[in-house]
């Protein structure tokens, strides 16, 4: 399923000077919880551990901006951020960065989730896929490596996050 999931969501169009990729996660908890926590476009920190603000401008629909404030070590303090799709019925978040101080420049990004069963239990897979372009200076590889790490740094807070609540029994969707 993961190769049907990615065909249908993640493929990308790469131009000249652009790297795509995708980052699978597996995750011990129902897919209402974890996507009760991507979905949240205006608060991103819930679960991204370099994100330390988040505003959004706008009525939280597709077309809406946020400004996310990133905490120090990385090499940028803001990224405006647009979301481009938002499916609570097929759980799909779909966004594209349009400012901020930092080198990811004309990045999308496509995040989906997907219930699976593991260890006979509930699960969810998750999946996200980006395209972005290569800074002067840069290689294709090395573009890629730094994406794919913050991501998976993410989806491994994403984890550890909706792993927790499911242990504390809150299998309902947290408010949003």
């Amino acid at each position: 399923m993961e190769s049907e999931y990615v065909r249908r969501h993640h493929k990308h169009e790469t131009s000249e000077n652009q790297c795509s990729s995708t980052v699978i996660k597996h995750i011990k908890a129902p897919v209402h919880l974890v996507w009760s926590l991507v979905r949240r476009f205006d608060q991103p920190q819930k679960y991204k551990p370099f994100v330390s603000r988040c505003v959004v401008l706008g009525d939280w629909e597709v077309g809406s901006v946020r400004e996310v404030n990133v905490k120090s070590g990385l090499p940028a303090t803001t990224s405006t951020e647009r979301l481009e799709l938002l499916d609570d019925d097929e759980h799909i978040l779909g966004i594209k960065i349009v400012g901020g101080d930092h080198r990811l420049k004309n990045y999308s990004s496509v995040i989906t989730v997907h219930p699976e069963t593991i260890d006979g239990r509930p699960g969810t897979l998750v999946i996200e896929s980006f395209v972005v372009d290569v800074p002067n200076g840069n290689t294709e590889d090395e573009t890629r490596f730094f994406v794919e790490a913050l991501i998976k740094c993410n989806l491994k807070s994403l984890a550890d996050v909706s792993e927790r609540l499911a242990l504390q029994d809150r299998t309902e969707p947290i408010d949003f």
